[in-house]
């Protein structure tokens, strides 16, 4: 019997798609392992017309239940209870911002459109989002947030935070905010100036635009994802997108920094030559071990290959017309993280606090996989350095976010350090932001 999918109901249509991608389920040929480092395995694409579906169903932490640490570490909740926290920041008295935020509401696109927006529901995405920003303090130093209160409300799907000063940045999905703060308040009031518009519209794929202020205070720097997976959409759709943004914080006249970076989000400073890093989600739909999201240096006027290629030369066939004039110029980043790990948060270690191992190197959130199978990433990890470059393998920082029936208890998102030697983690689907400690 042939299924018309078109004209069931939305519940039917989840489940109808389900069945028909069961069926057409491909499984990957190697090992997560094998797409991590500086030179990952790329085995030719696999080409389907039905891409892998492989959702972990959201289900929340049950009460008493927390990630596991790695060696020498331990977590205990920072704060629950919070509506879908992504991203974070630490005020400079301690004080700690979370970003409560989902993507803008917008009318799905096809039948295709309609079953993605019900799968990312089913994987916990599918929320109203609160667009808020929410002030942690922990005044008693316990490791736990006692007070928990809105710092800005009415903002649009809020991600990224920098505090410059006096003034306090927030990316909105469409444009960066600047408010006045006083260390130590606990709310702002007020619409806040807007410094400079960001690329948005009513596509909007990728919605997240994540914010780091330059060493000297002077620049902003804005990541802002494709809006489709590899040119779909028409690359008029592209302008300005794929890139990281360099903002004039006096005027707000911004211009494109690094470009073909098809959704970076976390960005972090390497200190030794202040040399800006961050991790991209790379492209889906030709298989579970393609392609690697990836940990990069971005070099200033850099084009790293999306949508034509991947990793440097490797075409993309999909996409039309070619540019292999672009294609000769792609940098290859620095080092992959795997296939479909959803890498979003990124932190660099100043080496307090935590065990040797921590000294130096980046704290990566990776959200977790919906193209693979079985699904990569949903853990925190680290990445040491050594002489200002990515050396050797990841250290598991915390694991068990998929409980034994492959269900999502949390989804980690932004990493930050709270300047007491911890690290922070917002985890989207638990609802709480964790503290890694070193263990006694």
């Amino acid at each position: 019997m042939r299924m018309n999918i078109a004209r069931l109901r939305p519940p039917a249509v989840l489940a109808a798609a389900c069945a028909l991608m069961a069926g057409c389920m491909e499984t990957a040929r190697l090992p997560v392992e094998a797409g991590i480092g500086p030179s990952p395995e790329l085995p030719p694409p696999a080409k389907r017309f039905i891409p892998t579906v492989n959702v972990a169903k959201a289900v929340g932490w049950a009460a008493g239940q927390k990630p596991q640490a790695g060696n020498g570490l331990q977590v205990q909740p920072f704060a629950e209870g919070l509506d879908h926290p992504r991203w974070l920041l630490v005020l400079p008295n301690g004080d700690v911002l979370v970003a409560e935020s989902n993507a803008p509401e917008k009318k799905p696109e096809g039948i295709k459109g309609r079953v993605m927006g019900m799968v990312m529901k089913h994987a916990g995405a599918g929320t109203p989002s609160a667009d808020r920003i929410t002030l942690l303090r922990d005044a008693d130093g316990d490791g736990r947030a006692e007070l928990k209160t809105p710092f800005l409300e009415g903002l649009a799907s809020p991600f990224g935070m920098a505090l410059v000063g006096r003034e306090l940045f927030v990316a909105n999905t469409d444009a960066v905010l600047r408010f006045a703060y006083q260390e130590g308040e606990t709310s702002i009031a007020g619409p806040g100036q807007k410094l400079t518009d960001l690329p948005a519209g009513e596509r909007n794929h990728h919605w997240t635009k994540s914010l780091i202020a330059s060493p000297d205070g002077r620049k902003l720097y804005a990541t802002v994802g494709s809006n489709s997976n590899v040119g779909e959409n028409g690359l008029e759709a592209e302008q300005g997108r794929a890139a990281i943004w360099e903002i004039d914080l006096p005027s707000g006249d911004k211009r494109l920094f690094a470009t073909g970076l098809r959704n970076p989000n976390g960005m972090a400073w390497e200190p030794r030559g202040n040399v800006l890093w961050t991790v991209v989600n790379e492209r889906d739909e030709i298989g579970s071990d393609l392609v690697p999201d990836y940990l990069t240096s971005v070099r200033q006027g850099g084009f790293y290959g999306w949508p034509y290629s991947y990793f440097g030369a490797n075409v993309d066939a999909r996409v039309e017309p070619p540019r292999p004039e672009l294609v000769a110029t792609a940098l290859i980043p620095d080092y992959a993280l795997g296939p479909h790990t959803a890498s979003l948060g990124l932190a660099w270690s100043d080496g307090q606090g935590l065990p040797p191992q921590f000294a130096a190197g980046m704290f990566i959130g990776q959200h977790g996989s919906w193209n693979r199978r079985p699904p990569s990433g949903y853990k925190v990890i680290f990445v040491p350095f050594q002489d200002g470059r990515p050396q050797g393998r990841p250290i598991d920082v915390l694991t068990g976010f998929l409980n034994d029936d492959g269900d999502a208890r949390g989804r980690p998102v932004g990493v930050v350090r709270d300047g007491k030697g911890a690290l922070l983690v917002a985890d989207d689907v638990g609802n709480a932001v964790w503290r890694v400690t070193a263990a006694p």
